[in-house]
């Protein structure tokens, strides 16, 4: 881009840079050849005309967002499937990492999204080898279209109490589904309203009167030649939502609706010809698809919030505001300190998530390959690590992009920022694939039973071997390592604490379940504190790993975010340092000082920190955050695309408000 076309004041934002913003954008990939791999894909996809909207979106009718997404949807695909390589699942996962060129297409997603993201994962991870070799390769070349659908409209998260019905029956070889109640009907999937013709359907198995639990079952919804929903299928669309408005998220009931029997998931349960019943050897093996999909979360988070404080941090640099010197220029907005408290955290939050992620997936691909093996010793603590990590990266994504979004001021309220719709995919992991509570609830019971194990003398392995540490602080340690020791004894002192609270009340008469249940908050805190000290922990050791082989310089800049990180975190979480280190009111103190010189260390970084993240113009979308900082150009550019700007005069002019000001209405 010619220098002379991008805002002067980005430009030396872009000349204070002490580092080299290539080296980080090839740390973020995963590598220069990811780099290459990312770069080359936008290059190829972004060419192809068509995929990029004239219109604005927001300017259509909710009917022509979804056809106008469908319309996308295929040839974008279409696009894909030939620029496809044959690359191994690891090396596949670290290419999409970092890969948003379907957000520079969709501004909300895609209607086949859930095709990609849940169907196919579901055939790789529940199939025999047999219905993998049919059903895998009709996925693959779009020859259906498939879904998800798990979430009822009375039960989310709580897998076991699903309604929907799955009755053998061995006379005829079939499977009979129906939906007992209005409640069982399924709710939420994406592209189940009318776009998908097949679906992956988790349904409660019975036989015989007996019921065999939740399994999985392959449904044909919509014929394959007219599209028509098949006898005993009810669907339709949920309605407009926060976010996701083109994703085409439906709903769907069954009416004695009968399948073959080959069409239940027999990798992991089995129902024979007549009507036997063989359960898998652990029912923890289908922990596999949503285990897979909650890294991938923390992941799209970090992704999420780089895309937002791109944005925030670019317009920071050209917004000027204010005169607190008489007769000097209004300083850039970024100047300020509490625009920098609101954004250079975001920047930090973003790198946490993804080292926090690349970790996360090499747990997750060694535990699978653990598992073909027969292994399963460390799904459980993988399955605690995702049940903590999705919480907590969402629930900091969410808040993070909120305040950049209020960092940009009004005009962050304008959808062509892009704020606002990176808000509403954010927010909608806070419940999608786990509820975040009831993550925390789950991942609360694997360290208490952790925490018992640790008590009878057991040793304890992996990411809570820390739990059988030093439970005290014996004196404050300022330093980043030592903050992060005092994290874990929050989480430790946390742990202990809520199973003897559980403990007493048992002891006072509560149910186990009541018990649970009266100390949920608790529960849920020791939870947090531990995800807490896992993310900072990991996002320091795996930084130091990866900075040995860093240039100088760059090595610096990613140490002080790090910094940044751990001491932010460490007084938003003050009440918990007093009550269980012997930190002082000088050491609090002296961290608040210590906060505020990192932002001052890190300010005429800040733009090339951002640039770092490496999106292209389509795939911010945004009239605040292009390359080039033009906001107040592209803002009015924008504006002119309204079709209320097509007519100097709108016809409810004469037709309403003419008569009414003349008296005559």
């Amino acid at each position: 881009m010619a220098a002379n076309k991008v805002n002067i004041d980005l430009q030396k934002e872009r000349a204070k840079c002490n580092f080299n913003t290539e080296e980080l954008t090839n740390l973020l990939d995963w590598g220069v050849k990811y780099t290459e791999r990312r770069r080359n894909l936008e290059q190829k996809v972004l060419s192809v005309k068509g995929l990029l909207d004239d219109t604005p979106e927001e300017y259509l009718s909710h009917k022509e967002k979804y056809e106008n997404a469908i319309r996308k949807s295929v040839l974008f695909y279409k696009t894909l499937q030939l620029l496809d390589d044959d690359m191994s699942v690891d090396e596949r996962t670290r290419s999409n990492f970092r890969n948003l060129i379907a957000s520079a297409v969709f501004k909300d997603n895609s209607p086949f999204m859930l095709h990609t993201s849940m169907f196919i994962p579901t055939i790789m991870g529940q199939c025999t080898d047999e219905q993998k070799a049919y059903w895998l390769k009709r996925a693959k070349n779009m020859e259906i279209i498939g879904t998800y659908a798990q979430t009822e409209l009375g039960h989310g998260t709580f897998i076991r109490g699903l309604e929907t019905r799955a009755t053998y029956n061995p006379d005829t070889e079939e499977f009979v589904l129906h939906s007992p109640a209005l409640s069982s009907y399924k709710w939420w999937p994406g592209g189940l309203a009318h776009t998908a013709n097949y679906c992956v359907v988790m349904a409660r198995l019975y036989i015989k009167g007996k019921s065999h639990g939740i399994q999985p079952f392959m449904v044909q919804i919509r014929d394959e030649e007219t599209h028509m929903p098949l006898p005993g299928i009810k669907l339709g669309e949920i309605g407009a939502k926060l976010g996701f408005n083109t994703v085409n998220n439906g709903f769907l009931g069954f009416e004695n609706h009968r399948i073959p029997r080959d069409r239940m998931l027999m990798k992991n349960a089995q129902v024979s010809k007549d009507g036997t019943f063989v359960a898998g050897s652990n029912s923890k093996l289908t922990y596999g698809t949503m285990v897979f999909v909650r890294v991938m979360i923390v992941n799209n988070m970090a992704n999420l919030l780089a895309k937002a404080v791109t944005i925030a941090v670019r317009y920071s640099a050209i917004r000027r505001q204010s005169q607190p010197k008489p007769n000097e220029p209004e300083p850039q907005i970024l100047d300020y300190v509490t625009q920098q408290h609101k954004l250079f955290i975001a920047i930090a939050s973003s790198h946490a998530f993804s080292i926090n992620a690349m970790w996360l997936w090499e747990i997750y691909h060694s535990v699978t390959t653990q598992l073909a093996g027969g292994n399963l010793e460390n799904l459980p603590e993988l399955h605690a690590l995702a049940c903590c990590l999705k919480p907590l990266s969402t629930i900091d994504a969410t808040a993070m992009i909120e305040k950049c979004r209020l960092a940009c001021g009004g005009h962050g309220y304008m959808l062509s920022a892009n704020l606002a719709q990176t808000y509403g995919l954010a927010t909608a992991a806070y419940t999608y694939e786990g509820e975040n509570t009831v993550l925390l609830l789950q991942a609360a019971r694997s360290l208490v039973k952790a925490w018992s194990a640790y008590v009878k003398g057991q040793a304890l392995k992996g990411t809570m071997a820390y739990l059988a540490g030093d439970p005290t602080v014996k004196s404050w340690d300022g330093s980043v390592d030592g903050i992060i020791q005092s994290f874990k004894v929050v989480a430790i002192r946390k742990i202990s604490s809520v199973v003897k609270i559980l403990e007493e009340y048992e002891k006072s008469g509560l149910s186990p379940e009541d018990a649970w249940n009266k100390a949920s908050v608790l529960l849920t805190a020791a939870s947090e504190a531990h995800g807490r000290a896992i993310l900072l922990s990991v996002y320091k050791s795996e930084m130091d790993k990866r900075a040995a082989a860093l240039s100088s310089p760059l090595r610096t800049v990613l140490l002080q975010l790090v910094d940044l990180y751990v001491t932010y975190w460490a007084l938003e979480k003050v009440g918990d340092m007093l009550l269980y280190t012997p930190i002082t009111e000088r050491d609090v103190v002296e961290l608040q000082r210590r906060y505020t010189d990192l932002l001052a260390v890190i300010r005429p970084n800040a733009v090339s920190l951002v640039d770092a993240f490496d999106f292209r113009d389509e795939i911010l979308n945004s009239t605040l955050g292009a390359y080039d900082g033009r906001a107040y150009e592209r803002l009015m550019e924008e504006a002119m695309k309204s079709p209320l700007n097509a007519e100097p005069v709108n016809h409810t002019f004469h037709k309403y408000l003419k008569p009414f000001m003349r008296g005559k209405l």
